[in-house]
This record gives C-alpha cells, sequence and structure tokens, in this order.
C-alpha cells in the first residue's frame, strides 16, 4: 500500500484560508462549513455500536461526506451502507453517488480520495489501522482507550507526527457532558482546593484471561479477522456478537483484547485526573497493589506526591488541602459549596476550549491544529490504564519510568508492556 501525501491539496486550501483570519486555536463548531463539493471525505473502520453511533452524527453533518464503510461481519456491514444510503438519497439526491462497503479495510486505506478514517474497532484492532491509516496520510479519530498495550502507544505517537496527521482520541470528557469535567479541571488548576494530594477514580475492576467455550462461527463473520494480532481462539458471540446488535459486548472484560472496566471507563476518567494534574506528557512512578485478590485500592503516585486510588465515591475524586471535589458525568459538587460558588476569573487557567468532541476534529481538521486529545495525551492516559492492569496482574510493588516508559529493573513487568502479533497481522 502507497503512502499518500500527507495533506491533500483541498485540505491546504482550506488550512491556507482559514490561517488568515482563525485565532491560533480553533474552538469547536466556529470553523465555517464548506461548500457541498468540498466536503470532507470520511471512511468508517468498525460499525459495531460505537461505530454506528459515530456514524450517525456524520452522516448528518454538512462538511462531511462518508464514502466507505468497513467491517467483519457482513450484517453490519450492509446495516452501515444502508444508513448512508438512506440518509443521503433524501439529503443529497443530486450529489450522492454510492458508499462503498468493504470487509477488508485495507482498501479503504488505499483509497486516495478518504481524507480521514473513524476507527472503532475492539481495542487490540487500533494500533495497527491507526498506523496504516497515518501512514496512507489519513486523518483519524480513534475510540478510546488508545491502545491494547503500551508499546502500541509510542508506535502510533511516532507514526502521527511523522505523518503529520490530525488525530483524536474519543475521550470525549474533556470535550462534553455539560462542561462538568472541564470546569473540575479549571478548578484544580487555578488553585481553589489547594495542593492537591490525592486523587480517586471511580471505575471498575481489572482485565482477566478469556476462558469463553467454543462455539459455531456464523456465516458472514470473519472471525480470524475479527482475532487479528490477539492469540488464537475459538468463536464466541460474547466476543463479537452476530449481526447488528445494540448492546456493548463483553470483549472489554478479557486481557486477549482489551483493559476491562479499569481501561474501558478509565480511559475517560483517569484522562480528566492527567488533565488536571498536567500530566498529559507524563504520569506515575510507582505503582502499588492492594492486599491480595483486591480488585479495587491499587495506588498510582506521582514524583510530585501525589496518590491516585483505582476506586472512589464519584468518576473523579480530587483532595486537596482546602477541599475535595467529586465530578461524574452527570454531576459536580465541592466540599465546602463555597469552592465551585466561585467563578473561575477572565485571568484565571481556562481549558483548551472545546464543547463537541467531534466537532473539535473536524475543525482541527480544517486549521491544521492540534486537537484536544491528540495521540500523544490519548498513549498517556491509555498507560495508566495498562500499569494499573500490569499492578493487579503482578500483585507486587512496581517502579515506572514515564520518560523511558518502562518499569525500573524489572524485565517481568516489562514483558507485559507490548504483545508479540500473531504472524500474519505482525504489521507495526
Amino acid at each position: 500500500m502507497q503512502p499518500r501525501s500527507q495533506v491533500t491539496r483541498r485540505q491546504f486550501n482550506i488550512a491556507a484560508a482559514l490561517s488568515l483570519t482563525a485565532p491560533a486555536m480553533i474552538t469547536s463548531g466556529l470553523a465555517g462549513r464548506t461548500a457541498a463539493n468540498d466536503r470532507i471525505s470520511i471512511g468508517f473502520i468498525g460499525i459495531g455500536i460505537m461505530g454506528r453511533g459515530h456514524l450517525s452524527r456524520f452522516i448528518g453533518y454538512d462538511d462531511f461526506q462518508v464514502v466507505a464503510v468497513s467491517d467483519v461481519v457482513q450484517e453490519r456491514l450492509g446495516d452501515a451502507a444502508r444508513m448512508v444510503t438512506d440518509k443521503y438519497s433524501t439529503t443529497r439526491k443530486d450529489t450522492f453517488k454510492g458508499v462503498e462497503a468493504y470487509k477488508d479495510y485495507r482498501a479503504l486505506l488505499e483509497r486516495d480520495d478518504i481524507d480521514a478514517v473513524l476507527i472503532a474497532t475492539p481495542d487490540h484492532w487500533h494500533a495497527i489501522p491507526i498506523i496504516q491509516a497515518a501512514n496512507a496520510g489519513k486523518d483519524i479519530y480513534c475510540e478510546k482507550p488508545l491502545t491494547h498495550n503500551v508499546v502500541e502507544g509510542r508506535k502510533i505517537v511516532r507514526a502521527v507526527a511523522k505523518n503529520k496527521v490530525i488525530f483524536q482520541t474519543g475521550s470525549q470528557q474533556r470535550s462534553e457532558f455539560g462542561g462538568r469535567f472541564r470546569l473540575a479541571v479549571e478548578l484544580v488548576r487555578n488553585g481553589r482546593l489547594g495542593k492537591i494530594h490525592t486523587v480517586r477514580i471511580g471505575v471498575g475492576g481489572p482485565n482477566v484471561r478469556c476462558d469463553l467455550p467454543e462455539e459455531p462461527v456464523p456465516a458472514g463473520t470473519d472471525w480470524d479477522t475479527w482475532l487479528g494480532p490477539a492469540p488464537e481462539r475459538p468463536y464466541n458471540q460474547i466476543l463479537c456478537p452476530q449481526g447488528v446488535h445494540g448492546h456493548f459486548p463483553a470483549w472489554r472484560k478479557y486481557w486477549e483484547y482489551a483493559g476491562g472496566a479499569v481501561a474501558d471507563m478509565g480511559a475517560h476518567h483517569f484522562d480528566i485526573a492527567q488533565w488536571a494534574l498536567e500530566m498529559d506528557h507524563s504520569g506515575p512512578v510507582s505503582i502499588e497493589p492492594p492486599a491480595e485478590g483486591a480488585k479495587n485500592g491499587l495506588k498510582l503516585t506521582y514524583a510530585n506526591g501525589v496518590e491516585m486510588f483505582h476506586g472512589g465515591p464519584a468518576d473523579v475524586t480530587f483532595e486537596g488541602e482546602k477541599g475535595t471535589l467529586y465530578v461524574s458525568r452527570g454531576s459536580i459538587r465541592t466540599d465546602p459549596v463555597s469552592i465551585l460558588e466561585q467563578p473561575i476569573g477572565e485571568d484565571d487557567w481556562h481549558a483548551y476550549p472545546s464543547n463537541n468532541h467531534h466537532r473539535n476534529w473536524v475543525d482541527c481538521m480544517k486549521s491544521r491544529q492540534q486537537t484536544i486529545c491528540p495521540a500523544e495525551v490519548g498513549h498517556r492516559t491509555a498507560t495508566i490504564c495498562h500499569l494499573t492492569n500490569i499492578g493487579y496482574r503482578l500483585g507486587r510493588s512496581l517502579q515506572w519510568n514515564p520518560r523511558s516508559e518502562k518499569f525500573v529493573g524489572d524485565n517481568e513487568a516489562n514483558g507485559l508492556l507490548w504483545r508479540e502479533p500473531r504472524k500474519q497481522w505482525d504489521l507495526i
């Protein structure tokens, strides 16, 4: 597969025009929409429940044209193509020329007319298409958590930087949910809680080994490709549901494919903690698991002494010298309440302006500015999840170097930072 140019002529023209009038950082939703013949062409890789949700939103954006979809399950592929066709045959009947459906996503990446891709595959299938898409010059939105293991993340960061593509990690709490998490970060960063000493992350347990029984592979499902770089094992519908489904499959639970609840929601909540602690380019230096057999209570300690615990009373809890802040998707409160009652002032530190995660990616594609959750940030957040899972798995104290991204003097732990993919999928 030959790499295409890093920025298309259409993208260059948009960026050049915007640079004359736009501020240094484009606020979500403020960039002008493009003409019908100048829409951003996008392909979707992975059309499960998350991919279908993203697709339903993007087919409603005037400045986008969905031109291709890809999945390993034939029914999902057909359903996605139908969604696009039904929408565009009504709203764009004069310009719609059809949507291509691919069982092999690599055929989608080979198309020079596709500017961007959205990847919503299972976690173990993120790194390979991300790196291939970056090498093909496509801008990328990828679901969280960004990676299956730490080494994958650094490979992704390098590929994105090398190819100068615009990347957004799907940790949308930085943009959405009524701005509660953004406000929490601003309160912490502006010292309203005083010096932070403890953070608690309210998410579920670590991943476990997959022990599901064998079931017949449904017709229309490419099971070998679904497994991809993961170890070979028999099909089970708990991992890859038959047809079009309306639930979140439990592949998230198993270490062969994902990071359990620690990574599934942790990729959101640890992300907010990292942001508030100004650790988007770093991480903790030690990991201390709880008593043997416990599935929460693991402690991650940063070089500045801040302790972060897996488990807590809210999605994210910040404890400081002057009070405590509890923030979740549906609420934010402080003790004392006066901390929350004092507004953020003009001279205070303000979070990156974004109130729509998709539109932030779109605006940055046009301006060629950095997104609110680029590859390095997504990688560092995913790394926290991986360190937590490794801590539970080994059940002993670990020392971590966030600069070298290796455990200190621990070959066994370092062996868990990377998984050799099955040979036919050793593509990165």
